[in-house]
Order: structure tokens, then sequence, then C-alpha cells
């Protein structure tokens, strides 16, 4: 796994995909920070609100490339033949991809500590937002992976994955025009928002954290078979 890892580590930024993500959430996190600054505001959690939308809009970025350029440039069969299984090869991806995520939602804590000198910071508030946002993130990246899975082509697996985090993430406001109870319930349960809020309002449930852990671990596992039905099929 370590060497998958480090291979996909490594293509994050010798090609420009890593660069530009983090350029990317970097210059969006900062602009907010700057806007609330300049409006008087010190409140973390309006940034986290605004980065909410970021990560459904770069978690397909940043996983569009995971499975499906192997699958483009036959490489996948190099990993197929080497001495590793095929859950240290998703294993090392997801990892990589999780490890750029946090590079980019890690400035939000320069944000705070640049703040805190000169307002007061609530920080069970903030490692609320800050959890609640990794967590999101870690089971985007299991979905948008699992989508990339499917295909060769990087731009489809970009929209299947911005496709797959929109319906996750609106599950709640899908709930709340559905007129079949049982219906209604079932897509609360699976809704990534109630959850997500929890956590910003600092209250650190269990189920909440086992809930994204579980959902990141399904789509792991459907990409793991996804390989391997390609390999024992040879496509």
């Amino acid at each position: 796994m370590r060497a998958v890892f480090l291979r996909e580590m490594s293509s994050y930024f010798v090609a420009p995909a890593g660069y530009v993500y983090l350029a990317a959430f970097y210059c969006l996190a900062g602009y907010e920070y700057s806007v609330l600054i300049l409006g008087g505001q010190a409140e973390m959690s309006y940034e986290f609100t605004f980065l909410y939308t970021v990560t459904l809009l770069l978690t397909p970025v940043l996983t569009m490339r995971l499975m499906s350029e192997d699958r483009k440039q036959k490489t996948d069969q190099m990993l197929f033949a080497a001495p590793v299984s095929l859950g240290e090869i998703v294993a090392g991806k997801y990892f990589a991809a999780v490890a750029v995520f946090l590079m980019g939602i890690g400035v939000t804590i320069l944000h705070a500590l640049a703040l805190s000198p000169f307002a007061e910071i609530n920080w069970a508030i903030f490692w609320g937002n800050l959890t609640g946002l990794a967590l999101m993130g870690l089971a985007g990246i299991a979905l948008c992976m699992f989508i990339s899975a499917q295909t060769e082509s990087q731009i489809i697996a970009a929209i299947g994955g911005f496709a797959g985090m929109l319906v996750v993430i609106s599950l709640n406001s899908l709930a709340s025009v559905v007129p079949f109870e049982p219906l209604q319930k079932l897509l609360y349960s699976i809704s990534f928002y109630d959850r997500y809020y929890n956590l910003t309002m600092g209250i650190f449930q269990l189920s909440d954290l086992v809930f994204f852990a579980s959902f990141a671990a399904l789509f792991f596992f459907l990409t793991v078979r996804v390989l391997e039905r390609r390999r024992w099929s040879g496509q």
C-alpha cells in the first residue's frame, strides 16, 4: 500500500493536478476569510459554510484521475500483477487523495490562529466544523473514487462525481418534499446534511461519525469489487 500511496502522491505533484486543486482551495478559502475580516466578522463558521460548497465542487476534480487514468493508460494491469492486494491498491489511492484534501482544509487552522489574538474563537464550534468538513470530504472521496473506477474518461469521472456529491448532499431537501413517510425517513437517515450540521454545532455523536465512516467503507468496498471484476474479466 505504501508504494501505491507514494506513487499517487508523486503523480499529484509531478503533474499539476495537486497544485491546481490546492491553489483553487486556498484561493477560495482565502477569499472568504478576507471577506469576513473586511466585513468585521470574526465567526469562522461562515467560512466553513462556504467551504462546504467548495468541497462539493472540488472533490470530483481531486478524484477524477484516481482510477480512470490507470484504466485509460492500461497501467492498471501492472498494478493487478504487482505483489499487493486490490484492497491495498485502493487504499493507497484513497489515502493519497485524502492527504491532499486534508492539506486543503488545513488552511482553516492557520486562519483561526491568525484571528485568535484579535477575537474570541469558539474552539468547540471550530473543531466541530473542521471535523464535519473532513468527514464529508472523506466520504465524498470514496464515492467519487468509485465513480472514477467505472470509466477511463476523467471528464466523465468528474461530472459523475459532481452529480454523486450533489445527490448525497441534497437528500435532505429531497426528503422534505417526498409524501411517502417511510421513504422520507430513509432519505433523512442517509442524508449528509443533518449529520454534518450536528458536527458544526460542536455536537459529536458516535452515530454521525459511524455514518460517515460506514459510507466511505461501503464505496471503498465497492471500488475493490469493481477492480476485482475487471482483473478477472481481463478488461
